[in-house]
């Protein structure tokens, strides 16, 4: 989630210097039986993805990335830090098999292990917090291609791939320079947004948008433990995660009227640039889209709503966030008005352009918001696992129905 207009980088405050481009350790060998069992299971779909962007490989793994071999790719992946938990198994429903609308009790326990495994990889200290418009948002992008390939999604950017490039300006604004100047000292040039689709029976009916952002703040200033590496744990590998999840139900479960655009967004921290380069080169016509619901910070209760409750950002601009409530979904109003998060996400460049577009949360505004504090312990699972879960059937009920959520008079920004 981006910071307000009014920050804690702003006003006089001195700034430390860059951040030198040092890395943490990768990960140990000793994953590495397990790496390979889950490569054997995995190759299908990351080789592909590999192929696309052979740039990330360093020179010295070249010649094991060519030859194919499962231990080659072990090596590359170690060397680019990727825990084991990448391939806790892509497809763990079984595969397009008809099955009841709602989740039963293995089902559920299935997603869950999913999300756990999903949060693990990008939340790592492996990838380095994800740093805006960086090979590890990078490698971010490219594990959740492979994850929409796997579920059998169909390519959502341009050329047939599911990874769409943005550059960024050549001259960026003070506020995103600001923030550039506190972090680690590395180029930044172009951002990866991850794009599926999972097309639906009518085209004409619409196209509804699932999203959240890969990226955070990456390698910075070091806290008082001397840990220099932003997780972004909550924020927002948690709504990415979900999002995740929710991609591979529906698309395990009963074909739905409406298209759905599954769309992780890079450099959202950065002033939303992935988002502006999928305004730019949409994948469907941003006319078509009938709603979108940005996930971001879902990993952790907001006491003002209470353990299983989620809140909408805008609530009171649209009718979205009262009819799916009436669907199950658990949404309320967003708590904290005064922070005016309804500005400070992806959905607010949507919204602009017409599109209900509004961001479901659960952040308690907690003290490790952009901090390197911000790490995967301080996840509540149980909690993260129901606000996936909660909010199937409401998704999956906006997919197949002929309702159209609207602005309320006023509220379209």
């Amino acid at each position: 989630m981006e910071p307000p207009e009014v920050e804690e980088f702003s006003g006089t405050k001195k700034f430390p210097q860059p951040v030198a481009n040092s890395r943490p350790p990768i990960i140990s060998a000793a994953a590495m039986s397990a790496l390979e069992r889950r490569f054997r299971a995995a190759m299908p779909f990351i080789i592909p993805a590999v192929n696309s962007v052979p740039n990330i490989i360093p020179p010295v793994i070249l010649p094991l990335y060519r030859c194919r071999t499962v231990a080659g790719l072990c090596a590359l992946m170690l060397v680019a830090g990727t825990p084991s938990s990448l391939f806790a198994q892509a497809a763990t429903f079984d595969s397009h098999a008809a099955q009841s609308e709602s989740l039963n009790a293995a089902e559920t326990g299935s997603l869950a292990n999913e999300i756990g495994a999903d949060m693990e990889f990008l939340a790592s200290d492996e990838l380095h917090g994800r740093g805006s418009a960086t090979r590890d948002e990078h490698l971010a992008a490219l594990f959740a291609a492979s994850q929409f390939e796997a579920i059998g999604l169909k390519p959502g950017a341009d050329a047939g791939s599911y990874i769409q490039r943005v550059r960024l300006p050549s001259q960026m604004s003070s506020r995103a320079q600001q923030r550039i100047s506190m972090l680690e000292n590395v180029p930044r040039t172009e951002t990866w947004n991850a794009i599926g689709i999972l097309p639906g029976i009518d085209a004409s009916a619409g196209v509804v948008l699932l999203s959240a952002h890969l990226d955070h703040l990456g390698i910075g200033p070091p806290n008082g433990a001397g840990d220099r590496i932003y997780n972004g744990a909550d924020d927002d590998a948690s709504g990415t995660s979900a999002v995740l999840a929710l991609a591979h139900v529906l698309a395990n479960g009963p074909r739905l009227r409406r298209t759905v655009v599954v769309a992780l967004f890079g450099s959202e921290e950065l002033g939303g640039f992935g988002n502006a380069g999928f305004l730019e080169h949409p994948p469907v016509p941003l006319t078509s889209i009938v709603a979108n619901l940005e996930f971001e910070m879902i990993g952790r209760p907001d006491p003002a709503v209470g353990e299983n409750g989620l809140w909408l950002t805008g609530y009171e601009r649209s009718n979205l966030g009262s009819e799916l409530a009436k669907h199950g979904a658990p949404l309320v109003a967003d708590p904290h008005p005064s922070e005016r998060f309804f500005q400070r996400s992806d959905n607010i460049a949507l919204a602009r352009r017409g599109v209900v577009a509004q961001t479901v949360s659960s952040f308690g505004l907690h003290k490790d918001y952009h901090q390197p504090s911000d790490e995967l312990s301080t996840i509540d699972f149980n909690h993260l696992d129901r606000a996936v879960v909660s909010m199937i059937e409401p998704i999956r009920w906006l997919a197949n129905t002929d309702w159209r959520p609207s602005w309320n008079p006023g509220g379209r920004p």
